[in-house]
């Protein structure tokens, strides 16, 4: 953070008055206190110098009866302030009453303008208040705040400056509260590689006067807003405009952010309290859904929550999918219930700007000739592969992919975030790729790009090396690595351990070679992560005896059992006729099944279902018993008058064709022609099709009977290839019924980047052995 090590020293003064909590709270409560106080220092600093013409000034339209809304219009425009405060109370003057301390300083709170006391309320500091007067630190704590010492006054701290005083601040109490602020929270350096990748070979940033709009959909307390409006000014166009977006439902984390744009004088009505997603249950101060409708972002970057269920937004969610597909914001489908990140990602991707002239997506990308977005989003490994052809996140896979939306994944190493340590990876989608880039995929492996820290914070063990940092001690400068990999769009290009640079020492670590290279970026066809499941089936084959062990269990059967019931509930006399009735039929049925033995004594076996067929047409033929539809179904069936048997003839359908077995039925993924095969290599017998398929994606509307004959006129000849190499030499009876063909996109990360390990020879092994045997012997007799 440029220029942090300047004003350091302001964030290490609030630092320092924290440890007066120490009793009533637990350091991790610190920031409940600390951050609230900051932000009202900082307010008071920039107000001091107009607050006694604003007081006059107020106090004159008051007695004029000016409404709310007005006054803070005139005071707002005539002194040039984003917020003001009517209380009679500076953070000094509040000091002279220390009795009422605890009253005074809630109404002080209460005196800011409408939008600043709206945010302030969101931090709940009256209950802080109470709790620090009745525990006696009230007081101590303020009067340390209110000090000459903390000098945040613009004339000594400008907005840039403050911004990043309070950063600082943020990150450290965070830090301190690890067991929850990866809800919150991203690491700065995971931010900055991704502010990176979405800036990086981005020409119009440099545009003298551009207005670039930047949009957060799940901001939590601002760190990536902040960062990407600091990575412009700073580093690509300080005369841009850059107006940043977000949305938040954390209470805190919005009322964090909030502060952070009013402490820095920028536009705080442009980040909204709310619910992204929407649960229909509107209430007031709180947006029920996007709340930024009829906005468009040319850049969006998110941190949405891994894993967490969908479950409070399922209705509003499914409503929106289902009534407006791809006019709203999640027509390709709906993920899993329970990990609602891909939702976030259509989310923003509904916001984008129209594309260039060059793309002619479908809704949600808009009409084209527009200037395009970019969007960065950080997710688990699941949105890369859960799900199954045809459903939800597969569909969502496969309208990004197939619209040449997904431009980069990047691979981060594992124990980045503070609550977990799992994997997890950038994705990079745009609707304005580059030239080179378009229908292609770069998928980035920088998962060994990692810094051991000195320590743990949580489960974040490791970090992105940052370059030089203080003390003259060297890490690596891994978010430059990564971005100029991705820069650079190759192909197979490699790294050892040994150029990365990492500090891991784990045995798995020590084991691989550090001169030993290793993919760390490889370049896809859009094609490469399509397949399709096609259902094999083979045919039903029964044996047919009718003898005294089959016909028992025909007495069990459904049908059998029907027959000798009633249908009827309440006359008695017909419902004794009807059970009478039914009983003589269920013994006629026993009599001609007892007859037809005749034809199987010795040990006959009817191996061919027709065949058994026309002997109970004929047997029933006179008897008062028709042999029915529902007759045949129930004692040609498999388990009871026929057994599975793989020697006997396919069982035929009226239309003659083979009957598919539903215990024999298996599915095959089958990649898209010139894709990449199971084992790695490319498809170099056949051309890619093209993309987007000629396929309608599956919806309630159309209840999955979707036309499928334009999809098979492209693949059909491709699966029976398949089939005939990968199927029949072992199953010579097998087919597809293509029919149930379904077509699944996922992202196999790992698999693409496997690297094999080299076993050890068994005489490293017996050496290994007989070291450990010795070691044991040694322990033992020590123990004797």
């Amino acid at each position: 953070m440029k220029d942090l090590g300047k004003y350091k020293k302001h964030s290490d003064l609030v630092w320092n008055i924290a440890n007066l909590l120490r009793g009533p709270y637990r350091p991790p409560q610190y920031r409940r206190v600390m951050i609230p106080l900051t932000v009202l220092k900082r307010l008071d600093s920039v107000l001091l110098d107009t607050k006694a013409q604003v007081l006059a000034h107020h106090r004159k339209l008051m007695a004029a009866g000016t409404e709310e809304e007005t006054i803070e219009e005139i005071i707002n425009q005539k002194f040039d302030l984003k917020f003001f405060n009517t209380s009679e109370f500076t953070f000094k003057t509040l000091l002279d009453d220390p009795d009422k301390l605890a009253a005074n300083l809630n109404k002080y709170i209460a005196g800011f303008s409408k939008r600043a006391r709206e945010i302030l309320e969101k931090f709940s500091f009256g209950e802080e208040i109470e709790k620090l007067d009745e525990a006696n630190r009230l007081y101590e704590v303020v009067k340390e705040m209110a000090s000459d010492d903390v000098d945040f006054h613009p004339d000594t701290v400008d907005n840039v400056a403050m911004g990043y005083i309070f950063e600082d601040l943020v990150r450290r109490f965070n830090e301190q509260a690890n067991e929850e602020a990866g809800d919150h929270y991203t690491p700065r350096e995971v931010v900055k590689l991704m502010i990176n990748l979405l800036f990086t070979g981005e020409e119009q940033l440099h545009k003298p006067g551009k207005v670039i709009k930047i949009y957060d959909p799940t901001c939590g307390t601002g760190g990536i807003l902040s960062e990407a409006e600091r990575t412009i000014i700073e580093d690509l166009n300080r005369d841009a405009n850059v107006e940043l977006f977000g949305q938040e439902y954390n209470a805190e984390s919005y009322a964090i952010c909030g502060s952070d744009l009013m402490i820095k004088g920028e536009e705080v009505n442009n980040v909204v309290y709310g619910n992204t997603l929407g649960t229909g249950k509107v209430k007031e101060g709180f947006a029920d859904g996007d709340g930024h409708p009829e906005e468009r972002f040319h850049y969006m970057a998110a941190n949405p929550p891994f894993g967490v269920e969908w479950k409070p937004e399922k209705d509003t969610v499914t409503k929106e999918h289902e009534q407006f597909g791809f006019k709203g914001r999640f027509g390709p489908g709906l993920p899993r219930i329970n990990d609602g990140a891909l939702l976030f990602l259509m989310h923003m991707m509904a916001k984008m700007e129209r594309p260039p002239e060059t793309y002619t997506l479908p809704e949600p990308g808009g009409v084209e000739g527009g200037e395009g977005s970019r969007v960065a989003v950080i997710f688990n490994g699941s949105p890369m592969f859960t799900g199954d052809a045809g459903g939800g996140e597969s569909n969502i896979r496969r309208y990004i992919i197939e619209n040449d939306m997904l431009e980069t994944i990047v691979g981060l190493p594992d124990q980045m975030f503070y609550n977990t340590g799992i994997y997890t990876y950038i994705w990079i989608v745009t609707n304005r790729k580059a030239k080179n880039r378009q229908g292609k995929v770069q998928l980035i492996n920088a998962t060994d790009f990692a810094w051991k820290m000195k320590k743990s914070l949580g489960d974040k063990r490791k970090k992105l090396g940052e370059g030089p940092i203080a003390g003259n001690k060297y890490e690596p400068d891994h978010i430059a690595e990564i971005t100029k990999i991705y820069a650079a769009f190759n192909d197979g290009e490699t790294r050892t351990l040994n150029e990365i640079g990492t500090n891991l020492d784990s045995p798995k670590d020590k084991k691989r070679q550090k001169d030993k290279s290793f993919y760390v970026s490889k370049v896809f066809n859009n094609q490469d992560f399509g397949y399709l499941k096609v259902t094999v089936e083979r045919p039903l084959r029964l044996n047919f005896i009718v003898n005294d062990e089959r016909i028992e269990r025909v007495k069990q059967t459904a049908y059998f059992i029907t027959i000798g019931e009633s249908k009827k509930r309440k006359d008695k006399t017909k419902i004794a006729e009807e059970i009478a009735l039914g009983k003589a039929q269920q013994q006629e049925l026993l009599r001609v099944l007892n007859e037809l033995k005749a034809l199987y004594t010795d040990g006959v076996v009817v191996m061919n279902r027709k065949v058994i067929e026309q002997q109970l047409k004929a047997a029933f033929a006179t008897s008062e018993l028709k042999f029915d539809a529902d007759m045949k179904k129930t004692l040609l069936c498999h388990g009871v008058l026929g057994e599975k048997d793989p020697t006997a003839e396919p069982c035929l359908d009226s239309k003659n064709r083979p009957e598919p077995d539903a215990e024999l039925r298996d599915f095959e993924n089958i990649p898209f022609p010139g894709g990449i095969l199971t084992n790695g290599k490319r498809d170099e017998d056949n051309e890619p099709i093209d993309l987007p398929l000629p396929l309608d994606y599956e919806t309630k509307k159309t209840k999955g009977k979707i036309d499928i004959k334009a999809l098979l006129e492209l693949v059909e000849l491709h699966c029976e290839k398949h089939l005939a190499s990968e199927v029949l030499p072992y199953r010579e009876d097998a087919w597809i019924d293509y029919s149930k063909i379904k077509v699944g996109y996922e992202i196999p990360f790992n698999r693409l980047f496997y690297i094999s390990e080299e076993l050890d020879s068994l005489e490293t092994l017996g050496k290994e052995i007989n070291a450990m045997e010795q070691e044991i012997i040694s322990m033992i007799q020590g123990g004797l």
